[in-house]
């Protein structure tokens, strides 16, 4: 088993390492930036006002949610320990400096996510039940012609299927039972029932039951999170602008060691917030497609525009505002800067606490708080993501037997030791990345014709009426 997991350590160094999946996906993400002429910038004022007050298209289109409850469901997926423990982590390794280069990677992921959800929407299957099923399992196989395209789909679904259980799944509980537990007098495996029970009886009920779920749970856990972040920031206005300063000028010249922190290089800031930033918002790795191919819309670029604000929101705000509090409170110059959970857990602590003492004993309850709410969230997104794959691979009979699969290993996630399983999740979502980005490089001239045809209409911004005319 130790050498098992010694050659797993050395695969997930290769994948996830400086020469191949990290400058894969910035490629991908800069080659598309420079095919749609920075589409993800110039539209996303109209694709927040799509996706944040308009929400929905007319109810008798094609589809199984709405567009709101299609970016919820992403949002679900994506905004999870990730957004506390993995930017934390980022920070705490890498320096403040990392923080620039998420906000980097995420504006370039927000053209990937853009094409994975237009693809995803165009290359749509409706299923045995009358669902729709899409993402880069079905725009692989079926944009891609010949056997190539169908290796690759297969490969996608594969993998994709495999990592739900790892970083959709026992991750998060295991992370949930320890966070909880830490400041709550319930056990692990308690936590863990609850967890399962809450969660299976939202993911029986298929996508329209999590759509709903998480249409009225994403928004109050995000805007719950970053008020609270807000107020830490506020309470210590002093230091926001050194720590603006500190983000811009390390990015670019690293970090000297300061109190318990070791230091870091410009290289170190770069790969920690390249990874971090990726593994936040998922953008490359094509969840994005298969939330936004269950969408009500006839039209694959206006749920692309609605799916591309989801990198916005996780990696732009509420990945900031993880950061901003670790570093204007200083906790990420000590020497808990390793463990993410903890330094996030130590900074709103040291920040509400110069609002009162009573404040800053509720920091810990807080991260707890917003630990389980967010993998909980995940647990949801990830269900759906991996039922969509097995589904691909052996049809409707596969889904059931896969939902309570899923949901018996959110409790023995919440008990088991997961180191490994934190190894096997970053292997499985490499490998269900590279077919993807593939994918997107192939069917570029897709994505390019798609985006001129939509934005070549006079009146593109009226949701209602026009795309038909441009067809004919």
């Amino acid at each position: 088993m130790d050498q098992l997991l010694e050659m797993a350590g050395i695969i997930s160094d290769v994948i996830w390492g400086p020469f191949v999946l990290i400058p894969l996906l910035l490629g991908v993400g800069v080659f598309l930036t420079i095919r749609l002429r920075l589409l993800q910038l110039l539209r996303l004022p109209h694709a927040l006002w799509l996706a944040l007050v308009r929400r929905k298209e007319d109810a008798s289109v094609e589809g199984d949610i709405s567009h709101y409850q299609a970016l919820s469901t992403a949002l679900a997926a994506t905004v999870g320990v990730g957004n506390i423990a993995g930017a934390a982590l980022a920070i705490g390794v890498g320096g403040p400096g990392a923080l620039f280069w998420m906000w980097f990677i995420g504006i370039f992921g927000m053209a990937t996510k853009y094409s994975e959800a237009l693809l995803g929407v165009k290359y749509r299957r409706t299923d045995a039940k009358g669902e729709q099923s899409g993402g880069p399992m079905y725009y692989l196989k079926y944009g891609i012609k010949g056997g190539l395209g169908t290796f690759l789909g297969v490969a996608f679904a594969v993998f994709g299927a495999l990592a739900a259980f790892g970083i959709g799944n026992g991750t998060q509980a295991n992370t949930v039972a320890q966070q909880v537990s830490s400041v709550t007098p319930l056990q692990p495996w308690v936590i863990g029932l609850a967890l399962m029970i809450l969660s299976g009886g939202v993911i029986l009920g298929g996508i329209k039951s999590i759509g709903r779920v998480a249409s009225g749970l994403v928004p109050i856990m995000i805007i719950g999170y970053v008020g609270i972040c807000l107020v830490v920031l506020i309470a210590n206005w002093r230091s926001l602008l050194p720590a603006f300063q500190l983000v811009f000028t390390d990015a670019f010249t690293g970090t000297s060691a300061v109190g318990g922190f070791a230091g870091a290089g410009v290289m170190l800031a770069i790969q920690m917030g390249f990874a971090r930033g990726i593994f936040s918002n998922e953008s490359g790795l094509g969840t994005g497609g298969i939330a936004a191919a269950a969408a009500k819309t006839k039209e694959p670029v206006r749920q692309a525009m609605v799916s591309m604000t989801q990198t916005f929101i996780d990696t732009i705000i509420v990945v900031s505002m993880t950061c901003l509090v670790i570093i204007v409170t200083g906790v990420w110059q000590g020497d808990e800067a390793e463990d993410g959970s903890l330094l996030t857990s130590q900074a709103m602590t040291e920040g509400l606490s110069t609002i009162s003492p009573a404040f800053g004993t509720a920091g810990a309850y807080v991260v707890a708080a917003s630990v389980a709410v967010f993998a909980f969230s995940t647990l949801l997104g990830w269900a759906y993501y991996g039922e969509r794959c097995v589904e691909f691979l052996g049809g409707r009979k596969l889904v059931l037997p896969y939902r309570l699969i899923f949901i018996v290993i959110i409790f023995i996630g919440s008990v088991a030791s997961l180191d490994s399983v934190w190894l096997f999740s970053d292997i499985a979502n490499g490998l269900m990345a590279l077919p993807n980005l593939v994918g997107l490089l192939l069917l570029s001239p897709v994505i390019v014709a798609e985006s001129k045809r939509f934005f070549g209409h006079p009146d593109w911004r009226n949701p209602d009426a026009v795309m038909d005319d441009v067809r004919r």
